[in-house]
């Protein structure tokens, strides 16, 4: 299965600070990867980077090659709005825009004009389908976004970032603020999403990586310890440290 993201002994810092510590990972197309790892050892900074959000703290800078789909993202000549819209991201908690259903969809598209405003109510349909909240929301489309619950937010952002059809999503603690039963709901719509998107997640919870996931790295202290086929890597860690974390001796 082809590549559609790689690292190549990637190093981020925060001034002095080296947050990522020679990485290299191989993520295959659709398929939904997990990354785990105690609080401050860089999972979140390693899927931040993947679409360059780390470039608005100030300070960071990078050595090492990431690679989308071949293409080396930190090149100085990248367009970082292309970037953004191959590679979308779904934050930690919901983030609707104060607008409504059908404003918050189709404001990336008006902003960075990427299709014609008579186009727009058939990507809003498509995007809401896709997420399976049309039948809910078709005749509210004008309902503030504020006033959905916070799962129906949650899968809202996600419409929001397939209306730019991206290639890549990335997911940082998307279940986060859930309930576990919403929680249950957005990991079945992952599984839907991935037959035509490569899913990358960050997670603290380790039976959500278990589950959702088809692939899993364990990263510690900036470094990737282990990266494997999710049941092989919960079942039969190569790595001692891996085996603590999963089986809760640390973390």
């Amino acid at each position: 299965m082809s590549s559609s993201i790689q690292t190549k002994n990637f190093n981020l810092y925060y001034g002095t600070f080296r947050a990522l510590i020679d990485v290299n990972l191989d993520i295959p197309g659709q398929r939904i990867t997990a990354m785990i790892g105690p609080s401050g050892c860089g999972k979140s900074t390693l899927l931040r980077s993947f679409n360059r959000m780390n470039d608005l703290i100030e300070g960071v800078h990078v050595n090492g090659q990431v690679l989308v789909r071949g293409e080396d993202i930190f090149r100085e000549d990248t367009d970082l709005i292309s970037l953004r819209k191959k590679v979308g991201m779904v934050f930690q908690r919901p983030n609707p825009f104060p607008l409504s259903v059908y404003n918050n969809i189709t404001f990336g598209l008006e902003v960075h004009r990427l299709r014609k405003r008579r186009e727009f109510s058939r990507i809003v349909e498509e995007s809401l389908r896709d997420v399976m909240l049309w039948d809910t929301l078709k005749d509210r489309l004008d309902r503030t976004a504020l006033s959905l619950s916070l799962e129906q937010q949650q899968r809202l952002c996600i419409a929001r970032v397939l209306a730019m059809k991206p290639e890549i999503i990335l997911m940082d603690e998307p279940c986060s603020s859930l309930d576990p039963i919403a929680t249950l709901k957005i990991e079945e719509l992952m599984q839907t999403l991935k037959a035509h998107y490569t899913i990358v997640i960050v997670t603290h919870n380790m039976q959500q990586a278990a589950r959702a996931s088809d692939l899993t790295g364990f990263m510690y202290l900036g470094k990737l310890i282990e990266f494997n086929e999710t049941p092989v890597l919960f079942t039969r860690p190569a790595d001692k440290m891996t085996e603590n974390y999963i089986s809760g001796k640390f973390g």
